[in-house]
């Protein structure tokens, strides 16, 4: 399978569909992904309907020298086709490598009214392979599966100098949860929930938020491509331009906001059509960019041995069991779209698309001009 497909763009929408269904990617049925009313009631609350996005696909990218093709749930119509564009680009450099970490989640316990910090976090210490047991026995099928709770960690959280004084310190244990092919809330939340009683009483204090993290700061993506600089319209001057527009964004967080917003342009529309929890990770990424005390970009764009190199990372809490996946069709035939087959395969995806965006973007930024592209794409699909 290869995804350079050439005037794929040019093609009307029907024969676009017609050439994943001959590469049995997709179904023949065009309604075959549609979500009735009565599975969106499964889904939702007060279900009254369904509510539809374009759904788009990223073409031209290679992920760890493998082909993919990105389903892209997203209205807006320059997004797609910037990350098809600068997927050509990072193509001629061999494409994108992405690696992931261990899909590590944190849950977090807030202790109050502690009398010792340092005992109680001795005393959580010495009983941590029972701790740990007992939040293993909330879930025997993560375990069996290879996962589960593998480690607690405590942190003090003092009063800050602007605070008003009426809540006093806090101790904070984190549980550390191998959440294999989930994304992990309701496994890690169970846990947290489990664990408090026991946590308040070791410590002396009271329990009181039991509740995982957005901030997966241990269950990263990293991603990075290579363009060589001869590939580029007017090459050096281009890529200059390029890294001087990602330092800029790396300085300010006025523009880093706009720079990792353009990232998640990308991130959030594969996430979307993949049926993922796309506000956890965008909460997560921003999180991420503010880890050092400063909001700054999450990619570094720069220029070694006549390529522009390009680095991504960011928290990436997916998973492909439970939730969208398992009660919406059209998420499990994007998912067969994409080729996701496991929590790693989406989040790969992911990435690999918010790097290909992000260059999308700095180089129409640094060149052209945002607004030239994107107008002639709004033009295009209003039939102006």
């Amino acid at each position: 399978m290869i995804s350079r497909l050439p005037g794929f763009h040019k093609l009307a929408p029907h024969e676009r569909r017609r050439v994943f269904v001959e590469l049995d990617l997709l179904d023949r049925n065009p309604n075959a992904g549609a979500l009735d009313l009565a599975q969106a009631d499964r889904m939702v609350e007060n279900a009254i309907g369904t509510h539809e996005l374009p759904l788009g696909v990223g073409v031209n990218l290679i992920v760890n020298g493998r082909d993919r093709f990105a389903p892209m749930a997203i209205e807006e119509p320059s997004v797609v086709a910037a990350a098809g564009h600068a997927a050509k680009l990072l193509r001629s450099g061999v494409g994108i490598e992405v690696t992931t970490s261990r899909p590590l989640m944190i849950g977090q316990i807030q202790l109050l009214d502690v009398p010792d910090m340092v005992q109680a976090a001795k005393n959580i210490a010495v009983f941590k392979s029972e701790i740990l047991e007992r939040a293993n026995r909330c879930d025997a099928a993560l375990v069996e599966a290879g996962g589960g709770a593998v480690d607690i960690q405590t942190r003090t959280l003092m009063p800050g100098p602007d605070e008003d004084g009426d809540v006093g310190p806090m101790l904070v244990v984190h549980l550390l949860v191998d959440v294999r092919e989930a994304m992990g809330a309701n496994a890690v939340n169970t846990m947290c929930e489990t664990l408090a009683p026991e946590l308040a009483q070791r410590s002396g204090g009271r329990a009181l938020l039991r509740i995982l993290s957005n901030l997966a700061d241990r269950r990263t993506v990293r991603a990075k491509g290579k363009v060589p600089i001869k590939e580029l319209p007017k090459g050096e001057r281009t890529a200059r331009a390029i890294v001087e527009a990602c330092v800029f964004a790396e300085r300010d967080p006025y523009r880093a906001a706009t720079h990792n917003k353009g990232i998640m342009n990308g991130v959030d529309a594969v996430l979307v059509a993949l049926g993922q929890d796309w506000r956890a990770v965008e909460a997560g990424a921003h999180a991420f960019a503010a880890r050092q005390g400063r909001y700054t970009a999450l990619s570094r764009w720069r220029i070694h041995d006549d390529q522009l190199v390009g680095k991504l990372e960011l928290p990436m809490a997916v998973g492909v069991v439970g939730g969208a996946v398992r009660e919406h069709p059209g998420v499990r035939e994007n998912l067969r779209l994409s080729g996701s087959k496991t929590a790693d395969d989406v989040a790969k995806l992911a990435a690999a698309v918010g790097l290909a965006q992000n260059l999308a973007a700095l180089r129409a930024l640094s060149t052209e001009g945002i607004q030239q592209g994107h107008m002639r794409l709004h033009a295009r699909k209003r039939g102006m």
